[in-house]
Order: C-alpha cells, then sequence, then structure tokens
C-alpha cells in the first residue's frame, strides 16, 4: 500500500504490469516497450502489427480515486470525484495529442492501460453524467480507447489470433511460390 503512494513507483508497477501482460500473450517481435517516436516522444507500449502501430499508454490515476472512495461526506466524496475526473481527462488529454500520430505510421486511436480493475471501472461503467459529458465518452471523443487488465488481455488474445492467421497466410503465400517455381523447373 505505501508503495503506490509515490507517483513514479505506481507509474513503473503500471508500466512493468502492461508489459508482463503483453509478453503472456503476443509474440516478442509484435510488442515493444519504451518506444521512441520520430518526433522524440516515448511511450509505454507499443503492439506491432502487419501495418501499424497500437500506441499503449499506462496511467494509475490513484491519488484522489483514493481519496473519493475513503470520504466519508457525500460533500468530500464529490470534491474528490471532481478531482479524479479531472485526473483522468488530463490522461486522455495527454494521449490523445502524443502518441496517435498516423504520420508515425500509428493507428488513428491509442489505448489507456488502467492497471486496476476498480479505477477502470470508475473511468468506464460509472457515468458522472451529470457533470455533463461522462469520462468513457470523453475518451472515445478524444480516439483513446481504456482498457483493464481483464479487458486488454482478451483484446490482446484477438490481436494474436489475427497475427497468427497472417503468419499462416505468409507461409502459404510462400508455399505456393515455391510450388509455382518448382513447376516452372520441370
Amino acid at each position: 500500500d505505501e508503495l503506490l503512494r509515490a507517483p513514479k513507483l505506481r507509474g513503473g508497477l503500471g508500466e512493468y504490469l502492461l508489459e508482463d501482460l503483453l509478453k503472456q500473450v503476443l509474440p516478442a517481435e509484435h510488442f515493444e516497450m519504451q518506444y521512441h517516436f520520430r518526433n522524440g516522444t516515448i511511450v509505454d507500449a507499443i503492439i506491432r502489427t502487419s501495418d501499424r502501430l497500437a500506441a499503449i499508454d499506462s496511467k494509475f490515476p490513484l491519488e484522489n480515486f483514493r481519496k473519493m472512495v475513503g470520504s466519508d461526506g457525500e460533500g468530500d466524496r464529490k470534491t474528490f470525484q471532481k478531482a479524479f475526473v479531472n485526473d483522468v481527462k488530463k490522461h486522455i488529454d495527454s494521449i490523445a495529442s502524443k502518441y496517435i500520430l498516423p504520420d508515425e505510421g500509428t493507428f488513428p486511436f491509442a489505448l489507456m492501460y488502467i492497471p486496476a480493475e476498480n479505477i477502470y471501472y470508475e473511468v468506464i461503467i460509472k457515468d458522472e453524467g451529470a457533470n455533463g459529458t461522462g469520462l468513457y465518452s470523453y475518451c472515445i471523443d478524444r480516439k483513446v480507447v481504456p482498457v483493464s487488465p481483464n479487458s486488454f488481455y482478451a483484446y490482446l488474445q484477438v490481436i494474436a489470433l489475427g497475427l497468427r492467421g497472417l503468419q499462416i497466410e505468409q507461409r502459404a503465400r510462400n508455399i505456393l511460390n515455391t510450388l509455382s517455381g518448382l513447376q516452372g523447373d520441370s
């Protein structure tokens, strides 16, 4: 618990958990940690598909979340909730402006990895609609897709299947090319 109080350590933990999840599901050649874009920006991770990069930034907005959950009075809770929502919106804006770089080969969206299911739930499921646009809508409007360990694992499984399909397609093409070369030799 004390470990998570320091933002630098918390950030490092989020990146570690992100890397661990990527290693569990994807072949090493299809992801990279601490990816450097040509413009000098560094994102926590990218997933490399056949023709594009999916940028992933780990965010662990814990301070005001803890205060919100631990607050006794309704007034305090609302104050900390508003601060939490503002923290998350800043993260979303940062990801949208720094890591959606189609000129550098990214998809026209980026992923925000939230390594704690309870925080993800607060961002995605609960909606502060009374204050205007909910956080999920805010994410989608800025082309930032929030993911938790569980949802990201499911996405990665689908990506891994797609990558295997591409490998099979490439192998089949190589076999057909070899066979047609052999036919030409006879």
